[in-house]
């Protein structure tokens, strides 16, 4: 009883059912927890920029082999947008046949408060040229300092290739960011035995903010996100593991403690860290993860797509805009490109849709704010499904490049 009681996996759902509880009934209490909440996955994001850093540079300075990093890095982002759009493609073909926004009376006069927010998010919303320039900051610290994850690639891998080049002598340096690289994961597995708490409170501040009755006329838009997360999820990812011979099943049940505190904390940065270290104890070679899982978390946002390409249809049906095959082909590819950037700034989701609101000019962008309500809802099958894509899609460049451990495989799902 007490091995029970001391696991994570139970504290983060016992955890999940009390804040689930605490919002129903006590929704006053609504504002402390989404302090508790924010909290704990700002304590999270102190670690993620130089865990991403330090891992991509590891990555990249341990192959050694300038080849063998653009081969990986190249099977990669082939991987990404090839899994990418089969996500937006599911994505719209469910809305256009459930239909969900048919029926949804648009109320002419919004919350002040989501207009401020929907303003806040135009304003970071910009044209593709926008999102490219982005990228390359004029000061790397101050990419750092906000978190910006694609830049911090840029320059993470631009340093990795910089370290590379030193052969023996960047060893030593190679050493040391190994070290820290140390120090910062033993620091998240102290963060990590407070995800209880933190999905305790995320709970609690969405139950008790939002309720039950607020959500039955966008209901169908979250049965549908959901119905396509689960048919992305079983059917494509379930072929994807069929071709590279490893079970689907067995991988979801070596992660389940990563999927509840993703579901508790509506993020999933909050297990970045455990990832990578149940990638490589799943068989997947350490440079290999290094490299893949952090790159992951911008390009290969399966979940974030899928929502995207269905928002879209959702606000169409909602506005009633008739939108042609051409047109949602256009759309389709717009959210290809700009989709690889949502999770580069806060607000991600909605500052890509704005802007491919705005360079479309097909749908009104004020339609933003009637997602705002269920949007915390969806957002744990958004942060699920790219926590399981990227796990997986580190197996198949692992597997592609013979660097795949089947006897800790075997050991890891027995």
């Amino acid at each position: 009883m007490k091995k029970v009681l001391l696991n994570l996996n139970f504290q983060v759902l016992i955890a999940i059912l009390l804040g689930v509880l605490v919002g129903k009934y006590f929704p006053t209490f609504a504002p402390t927890a989404k302090i508790i909440s924010e909290k704990f996955i700002d304590l999270i994001k102190w670690l993620i920029a130089p865990i991403i850093f330090l891992t991509i540079v590891l990555g990249i300075a341990s192959m050694g082999d300038i080849k063998k990093v653009g081969r990986v890095g190249g099977k990669a982002i082939l991987y990404f947008e090839v899994i990418t759009t089969f996500a937006l493609f599911i994505g719209l073909a469910v809305a256009n046949i459930l239909k969900p926004g048919e029926g949804l009376a648009v109320a002419a006069s919004h919350n002040a408060k989501d207009l401020t927010k929907l303003a806040d998010y135009e304003k970071q919303a910009g044209s593709g040229w926008d999102f490219l320039t982005h990228i390359i900051s004029p000061n790397m610290f101050d990419s750092f300092t906000r978190g910006d994850i694609l830049q911090i690639l840029l320059f993470a891998i631009l340093f990795g290739f910089g370290i590379s080049k030193m052969g023996a002598a960047g060893q030593s340096l190679l050493g040391t960011f190994d070290k820290l690289a140390k120090v910062f994961f033993n620091i998240m597995k102290m963060i990590m035995r407070l995800a209880p708490l933190g999905a305790f409170g995320g709970m609690a501040y969405t139950v008790g903010t939002f309720g039950v009755k607020t959500l039955r006329p966008l209901a169908a838009l979250m049965g549908s996100v959901y119905l396509t997360m689960f048919l992305f999820i079983f059917v494509v990812l379930f072929i994807v593991c069929r071709l590279c011979k490893f079970s689907l099943f067995k991988y979801l049940k070596f992660i389940r403690q990563e999927i509840l505190v993703v579901l508790g904390t509506s993020s999933s940065e909050t297990v970045l860290p455990a990832m990578m270290e149940k990638m490589e104890q799943f068989g997947c070679s350490k440079s290999v993860v290094d490299l893949v899982i952090p790159t992951g978390y911008s390009f290969n946002l399966d979940g974030t797509t899928i929502y995207l390409g269905m928002a879209v249809i959702f606000l169409a049906q909602a506005f009633h805009v008739p939108l042609t095959f051409g047109q949602e082909l256009s759309l389709m590819g717009i959210l290809m490109v700009t989709s690889k950037g949502a999770a580069a700034v806060t607000g991600g989701g909605f500052i890509v849709l704005s802007s491919t609101l705005m360079a479309t000019k097909m749908i009104p962008v004020e339609g933003l704010v009637v997602l705002f309500a269920v949007d915390r809802f969806m957002s744990e099958a958004r942060a699920i499904t790219n926590m399981i894509g990227n796990g997986i899609a580190a197996i198949v460049i692992a597997k592609s490049e013979k660097e795949f451990d089947q006897n800790k495989y075997l050991s890891a799902t027995r």
